[in-house]
């Protein structure tokens, strides 16, 4: 590329300015609101001055802001500079513009002339004349293929435009990336409510106070469930940003829409694109798209739609489309993605901002049925239709899905009669009726009074054979060479407007192949044939290739399809399920599914997630058929049932099923139901009246609600329900807007939940005192109760050393207690001393969280002595207390009594040196130790190296089961085979220098997890090339390793590239952390795992 005087002056200028410029600096471009103030306090001058020029406040020939910038700060200097180089730019505007090497004349192809003067673009460049040509082609290529909509395949006259249907979808942040990123907020439970707000548009994910991050995300993925309107979503962004309208727009010049579901093994990008974006155009070649791409990266944006249909080839390593994603094409370009969940797209890349498409609100659903019978000149249907929508409940579970619902309209438009189902299968096979009932009116068939002609039947039965297979190889378009090779009647189906013939939109790959309308659709139809064989005594399991349970979830709606349309396909996939479920998850306990307090293995914690997918597939399928026999298969194939979505979800209907048809002989070992934030309490609480109409003794729940209940009138509700539960195990209220008298209905009803083993009340900062006051009451009703959660990260339940003085007393028959957290209440010393005095009963005591409720170093020599008696304390957190030196030797001196402990977390109080020191003699006794937090405190180099070779050494319980002699061992007896996660960041203290020397030595930790070791707050800690060398080194040792912080450590080129290339290869690191301001110039930055702030 050629020289780039601009680029030049903003290095020169970001390499000289000193610290005090810099500050001045930003303190001008935030303070007058010229880019966004959380931007702007982590970034360089270079990046500065390149967010300038991306949101145009910088443009060709004017650089007069930036000059008024730099007189400001008292660099008059680089402001001349910066005029003259404006002043180049401008009498380069005006010279001859160089010819490309295919020359265009100067009349584009459609006729439009193109601008008189231009500064000399290359070929491939914004502003040439054949970049021009494409630029525009490609908007109108947009405007003419994706404007309108024909989603009904069998009516050509029914033609939508997108911004008259279109409606505004719900997209809620994913708790993987949630939005406001930073550490305090994501783990506060009181900001999830505001963390799921609607998002007006993707526009709102470039606002880095809605986002938390400081530059623009480059990876944007949207995830939503089949027919939730992901393709119409990205369709309307690409209009919309061809446009110019959105912030998507406004960022970017060159608009890529990519449907991946076309895309091949081996294509290039720069193929792709010609492909598939713009119609065929003289000088638009592939090689003129690779300059393009290339000269213009920063300014191209791709929107790649359905990473669920992209062909398994095409998804291998090395293909064009991972290494896009990775970035290791095109890295500076801005990438939006959708998919189904689970599809995989995390395999290649870290999305930025992680949304979810949820379908319509109650909202959008009325206005969608307005805006659809207004096109079809029906307007008068839209209010009968809402009643009955109201009216059908399980009809209401799928009117969320906008396909769904336009097939309710389509059908409430053919035949009121027919809207009458509440199963997805129900609806398709309504709809494939209605098809038929058309067809055989319009060519004089007769259509028999019980299932359909004769031929129809057959055809639409060979055609699933076909639809499977395509499914199976994850293909949606079928060839029409392998249609007519095994004689389907196509050109009936093309009549009964269940496919379409086109020619594929790809100009390298030409052919003409069925297209079905939706994927659904051919889920539909392959599930109908797959039940069928069921009846002809074929081997379905095989059928289906059903071999694992990631391979149900892959097939998850063809399941549900197949299992509705028959009884007896529905036993013989549900015995099918069982027997995967007992083979893969039979080591799996309830209590796994709870919140733990130590480091869990990995490989659980996955079968965990994904048995909770697998519960949700099959009570979608139990919403789908609905009787005791799929019931029966249910229980057997989970023997813990979960519920975690939406309760108008079919997987909640499902689950008002199975609850309402339980009976002792078949209760499962655990029912746990979570309802998801942002549900209004008067709708939780009617489902759950619904579910539990009649007791259910034996039945062991755990129940995590969410809503306000502020009210006394919504808790009365809620325990009246709950009676018919008198096996309630846990009960989850945190984040409820509870008060002291709507929890007093709850407190009364204790006594009917005599068995109640978990209490959270967390995060309920209006209970205040009084409510401590009503708590202690309803304690002693559940003399079982053995965690007891009234605290949460910020905020608790607004107890002072009153509520705990009042509260204590009545704490002392819970002998049983083995949780208790209480953070974030300002109890201080004088509440402390409350607590200090019943802690020595509570014997079974495993977790104790005491962070942020004000303990100073004389507190602490008040809680040492009770903790003494806490021997089977596994998890102690004191963190956010200023207990200092003073208060760690008094710890330090007693925990040779605690040598259960796995976890101790010391985060931010106040220790140094000193502190540590009595810590380190200490360390010897925690033989179990799993993780260490003694981050944001004051230590210095000596102290937390002495800590860390400390914690290298093997504990005796490493020796005891890695004798030195042991010759088989492959893990070095010297090592500490124990310690899973050690922070020991943002201490003030700590240099580059001490950071390499830990560097050094936690190759002896083999079974770490999470390390971090972040620079301090304001000073970034320095690590040398050979320091750098040495972590790199040191990474390949530690083989667990998931998670690696290296937040605000700087690092020169070479030390950088070693550390991020080996963390690239490294096989289970997914997250090194780093700031993006000081990564070294010119290194590449696109690895994978490198997550930059």
């Amino acid at each position: 590329m050629a020289d780039n005087p601009r680029q030049d002056l903003y290095l020169e200028i970001s390499r000289n300015l000193v610290d005090q410029e810099l500050t001045d600096l930003r303190n001008y471009v935030s303070g007058a609101k010229i880019l966004p103030a959380r931007f702007v306090q982590h970034a360089d001058a270079h990046q500065i001055c390149n967010q300038l020029e991306k949101e145009q406040k910088l443009k060709p020939g004017d650089l007069s802001l930036m000059a008024d910038l730099l007189r400001k700060i008292g660099r008059n200097d680089y402001a001349e500079k910066a005029e003259k180089v404006a002043e180049n730019e401008r009498k380069a505007e005006t010279g001859s513009p160089q010819p490309c090497t295919s020359q265009l004349k100067r009349k584009g192809e459609d006729g439009e002339e193109f601008p008189g003067k231009k500064k000399p673009a290359a070929c491939g460049e914004e502003g040439s004349p054949v970049g021009d040509v494409f630029q525009k082609s490609v908007k109108k290529y947009y405007e003419l293929q994706l404007s309108h909509l024909k989603p009904l395949i069998w009516n050509d006259n029914f033609t939508l435009i997108l911004s008259d249907i279109f409606t505004q979808l719900e997209l809620i942040p994913k708790c993987e990336k949630q939005l406001k990123t930073s550490e305090k907020y994501n783990r506060s439970e009181s900001r999830r409510e505001e963390q799921r707000k609607e998002l007006k548009s993707l526009d709102n994910l470039f606002n880095p106070d809605v986002t938390g991050l400081s530059t623009a995300p480059r990876c944007i993925l949207i995830e939503g469930e089949a027919g939730g309107g992901k393709t119409t979503f990205l369709s309307k962004e690409a209009l919309d940003a061809v446009s110019q309208k959105t912030e998507l727009g406004k960022r970017h010049s060159t608009v890529l829409f990519i449907r991946l579901r076309e895309v091949k093994e081996g294509e290039t990008i720069a193929e792709i694109v010609w492909d598939q974006c713009v119609p065929e155009r003289k000088g638009v070649t592939i090689e003129f798209i690779e300059t393009m791409l290339e000269q213009n990266e920063s300014r191209v944006l791709f929107l790649l739609d359905g990473y669920d249909e992209l062909q398994p080839e095409a998804r291998a390593a090395g293909q064009a489309i991972p290494k896009l994603l990775s970035g290791k094409l095109y890295p500076n370009s801005t990438i939006v993605i959708t998919s189904r969940p689970s599809a995989g797209v995390q395999q290649h890349t870290r999305p930025d901002c992680h949304v979810h498409i949820m379908g319509f609100s109650k909202e959008h659903v009325e206005k969608y049925m307005q805006q659809y019978f207004t096109v079809v000149k029906k307007q008068e249907l839209t209010k009968n239709l809402v009643v009955h929508v109201k009216d059908n409940e399980l009809l209401n579970t799928l009117i969320y899905t906008p396909i769904f619902l336009m097939f309710v309209c389509v059908l409430w438009e053919e035949d009121q009669e027919m809207v009458s189902t509440g199963t997805m299968t129900g609806l398709y096979d309504n709809l494939l009726t209605c098809l038929v009932r058309r067809y055989c009116k319009r060519e004089g068939v007769d259509m028999p009074t019980e299932g359909l002609p004769t031929e129809v039947a057959e055809s639409l039965l060979q055609f699933g054979k076909l639809a499977l297979e395509a499914l199976l190889r994850n293909e949606t378009l079928l060839d029409l060479t392998e249609a007519e090779r095994e004689n389907v009647n196509w050109e009936l189906l093309l009549k009964l407007g269940v496919v379409s013939l086109e020619v594929s939109s790809s100009k390298l790959h030409p052919r003409k192949q069925l297209n079905f309308f939706h994927k659904t659709m051919q889920e539909f139809l392959a599930g109908r044939y797959v039940a069928h064989a069921q009846l002809n005594q074929q081997d379905i399991v095989e059928l289906l290739q059903l071999t694992s349970i990631i391979k149900a979830l892959e097939l998850s709606n063809l399941l549900q399809f197949t299992c509705s349309c028959d009884s007896r396909a529905a036993q013989a996939v549900m015995e099918e399920l069982s027997k995967i479920s007992r083979r893969e998850f039979t080591h799996l306990r309830p209590d796994q599914f709870e919140s733990s307090h130590v480091p869990m293995d990995q490989d659980i914690k996955k079968s965990c997630q994904t048995y909770e997918r697998f519960a949700a597939l099959c009570l979608s399928i139990l919403s789908e058929r609905q009787e005791p026999e799929v019931l029966q298969g249910i229980s057997q194939a989970l023997p813990i049932v979960i519920l975690d979505s939406s309760i108008n979800s079919r997987e909640a209907t499902g689950l008002k099923y199975y609850i309402q048809n339980l009976h002792s002989a078949n209760l499962p070992d655990r029912l746990i139901l979570k309802v998801p934030y942002g549900t209004d309490s008067r709708d939780t609480v009617q489902y759950l009246q619904q579910c539990f109409t009649t007791p259910l003794p034996g039945l062991t729940l755990d129940l995590r609600l969410s809503g306000r209940f502020g009210s006394p009138d919504e808790t009365a509700r809620l325990v009246s329900v709950l009676n018919n539960v008198p096996g309630l195990r846990a009960l989850n209220l945190s984040l409820t807007r509870l008060t002291p008298s709507s929890l007093q209905p709850l407190m009364q009803g204790f006594s009917h939940m005599s068995l109640l083993e978990e209490l959270v009340l967390s995060l309920n900062d209006n209970l205040g005192d009084a409510g401590m006051e009503v708590l202690q009451v309803g304690l002693s009703g559940v003399p079982h109760l053995a965690v007891l959660r009234l605290g949460g990260l910020m905020r608790g339940v607004g107890m002072t050393a009153v509520g705990m003085s009042s509260l204590a007393p009545y704490m002392r028959h819970l002998v049983g207690l083995r949780v208790l957290d209480i953070s974030s209440n300002q109890i201080g010393d004088t509440g402390l001393e409350s607590l200090a005095t019943i802690l020595p009963i509570f014997t079974a005591m495993q977790v104790l969280v005491l962070c942020s409720i004000g303990i100073s170093p004389t507190g602490m020599h008040t809680l040492v002595p009770a903790l003494c008696q806490l021997t089977r304390l596994i998890k102690l957190d004191i963190s956010h207390n200023d207990i200092g030196d003073p208060g760690l030797e008094c710890l330090a001196a007693i925990l040779h009594h605690l040598t259960a402990m796995k976890v101790l977390a010391l985060r931010e109080t106040g220790i140094s040196d000193r502190g540590i020191s009595s810590l380190i003699k200490a360390l010897p006794h925690l033989v179990q130790l799993q993780g260490l937090d003694v981050s944001g405190n004051n230590i210095g180099d000596s102290g937390i190296v002495s800590l860390v070779q400390t914690l290298c050494q093997p504990s005796s319980l490493d020796m005891e089961q890695n004798p030195p002699g042991d010759k088989s061992l492959t893990t070095a007896p010297h090592c500490n085979t124990t310690l899973q996660k050690l922070h020991i960041g943002l201490n003030k203290g700590v240099t580059g220098a001490g950071l390499g020397r830990v560097a050094q030595l936690i190759s002896a930790l083999p079974a770490l997890t999470w390390l971090g070791m972040s620079g301090y707050w304001d000073t970034p800690a320095h690590l040398s090339d050979t320091a750098a060398m040495a972590l790199a080194e040191a990474l390949p040792r530690l083989p667990a390793l998931k998670w690696l912080d290296l937040w605000n450590i700087s690092m020169d080129h070479a030390g950088f590239q070693a550390v991020v290339q080996t963390a690239e290869e490294h096989p289970t690191l997914g997250r090194l952390h780093y700031i993006r301001r000081l990564v070294p110039e010119g290194v590449d930055t696109t690895a994978s795992c490198l997550e930059l702030s």
